[in-house]
């Protein structure tokens, strides 16, 4: 076990912890998850627990939670210094623990007061009382300043939306214990504001917070203290004001890493794909979406697509793969050949592939295997006459898991199993199995951590060195800046301006996505 260290002054004066996690070790098999990890939470406390995928928070806050039981690891769990065994989720409930949790939990076919109040709705003379559960709705959805009806169905909502909607869900039990894992990962600047702020005010009036995040400008801009977790063992525990980013990276991987994004432009070559004053309605509502846009990708090339939520960037990316819209005018060609709406399937058999957003619902099955899901796509290919050849099958699974660095104890290993960023390797990796010439990229890098990070931005180096064609839509500035050779920034369904990577700022970015075009893109 490695020591925990601390920056703490011997002469402060002691604090009982609300929680507080003492040598724990949990195992899965022959994998050892947490290996003798020790951690503390103080009253009216943030603080941060950072980690690569695979490190152990998810595993901790599973565990904190009460989703691995009592009895199922070693060591001790304490609320307010008292020994606790948590046998479920309600358990940790009960002791005032909430967690949110990165995938989410509500369910689509409900309203947004109907999730908010599910299992505890109030009643009148032994029935809901719908009034006051719209009513208590709509006060919490006017605290985020969340402009949705409480009467509306999830599945109509977008997924930073339904963020913010677990976590409003989360808040309104007043729980004193309160874990978010990830929780701005797929919200705009604004919605991270209103996130932060209401965590700062939670924090005043003695609420507690586990902040699990891989985006340190928030770690350091919101936590007390910061701990982080390499290979399941806890390695530092420090004042968030004592530390530094590059410490904590190099803590989190072991290793220092001095460039973010080591992006190797490749000589640009012919265009792979032209899209034409392309515009598109929503199927369902008859609502135009998509607004007259033209672009162009060169092979070699990794064009950024920016823009704040709701922007339009997932809703192109769907439509350029087949999967979502109605096409009203405009051209789309791949490698010169004019492309009408075509289904997936037929989009794949043209050299192009998306990786979504939400690996959940359009990515992987999570109750299959990692070997199961990576030849998914592309299982014709393992065909021998009327039986799939297994042992090629395998054989190409195999290198490609190498090659993506999964962490798993195999192909077999359920997805499930696996933590957020080797899922999203796994949706990956299912999108390289195609052979794509054009690869679109979705968020690729939600919820991973800086190493596996690089490791993405390492993979798509390779592709665009392999004369590929990689179009990047992404939340994060940083990232569009670091990768990308051109960037288009989108509001309301249309583009408003195109920037050459030496021309953009994270300034001259978000002027374009707040659609002030007249900002000098410098």
């Amino acid at each position: 076990m490695s020591t925990v260290a601390s920056t703490e002054h011997f002469n402060t004066p002691a604090v009982l912890p609300v929680l507080r996690a003492q040598n724990i070790t949990k195992k899965f098999g022959g994998v050892t998850a947490l290996n003798g990890v020790s951690f503390d939470l103080r009253p009216g406390e943030i603080h941060a627990l950072c980690g690569e995928n695979g490190a152990g928070k998810s595993t901790l806050i599973k565990l904190l939670s009460g989703i691995h039981p009592h009895g199922s690891y070693e060591g001790e769990l304490f609320v307010n210094e008292k020994t606790i065994a948590l046998r479920g989720v309600a358990d940790a409930e009960k002791s005032g623990i909430a967690v949110i949790y990165q995938e989410l939990a509500l369910v689509p076919e409900m309203s947004v007061a109907e999730n908010i109040f599910l299992g505890a709705e109030p009643t009148r003379f032994g029935f809901i009382d719908w009034d006051e559960v719209y009513s208590q709705t709509q006060v919490c959805l006017e605290r985020f300043n969340l402009k949705v009806k409480p009467t509306v169905k999830i599945s109509h909502l977008g997924i930073g939306q339904r963020q913010l909607l677990e976590i409003i869900k989360a808040l309104r039990k007043n729980s004193k214990i309160l874990i978010l894992d990830e929780p701005t990962a797929a919200l705009t600047e604004t919605e991270v504001a209103v996130l932060l702020e209401t965590l700062r005010d939670l924090r005043g009036h003695g609420v507690s917070c586990i902040y699990i995040s891989h985006k340190l400008d928030e770690v350091f801009g919101i936590a007390d203290r910061v701990t982080v977790l390499r290979d399941g063992q806890s390695i530092i525990t420090a004042r968030a004001s004592e530390i530094t980013k590059q410490a904590v990276i190099r803590h989190m991987v072991g290793r220092e890493i001095q460039d973010l994004f080591p992006r190797k432009a490749p000589i640009r070559g012919k265009p792979l794909m032209r899209v034409v004053g392309l515009t598109v309605a929503d199927e369902q509502t008859g609502d135009v979406i998509l607004k007259n846009i033209s672009f162009e990708v060169h092979a070699g090339e990794v064009l950024g697509l920016g823009g704040l939520m709701g922007a339009g960037r997932t809703e192109l990316l769907m439509h350029l793969f087949g999967a979502w819209g109605k096409r009203l005018k405009g051209e789309v060609e791949i490698n010169g050949q004019l492309i009408k709406s075509e289904d997936p399937r037929a989009m794949i058999k043209r050299g192009l592939v998306l990786v979504s957003e939400d690996r959940r619902r359009y990515g992987l099955f999570f109750e299959k295997t990692v070997g199961f899901n990576l030849s998914l796509s592309t299982i014709s290919r393992f065909r021998r006459h009327l039986f799939v050849d297994a042992s090629y099958e395998l054989d190409v699974n195999q290198k490609l898991f190498a090659s993506l660095r999964v962490k798993a104890t195999g192909l077999e290993s359920p997805v499930a199993g696996l933590s957020g960023g080797n899922q999203q390797k796994g949706v990956l990796g299912k999108a390289l199995m195609t052979e794509p010439a054009i690869i679109l990229l979705d968020e690729p890098t939600r919820g991973i951590d800086v190493g596996a990070k690089q490791e993405v931005y390492e993979i798509m180096n390779q592709l665009t060195h392999a004369g590929k064609a990689v179009v990047l839509a992404s939340s994060e500035l940083p990232e569009l800046i670091g990768m990308s050779e051109r960037i288009l920034m989108m509001r309301d369904g249309a583009i408003t301006k195109e920037f050459y990577r030496v021309q953009a700022s994270p300034e001259s970015l978000m002027a374009a996505a707040l659609g002030h075009t007249n900002e000098a893109a410098v």
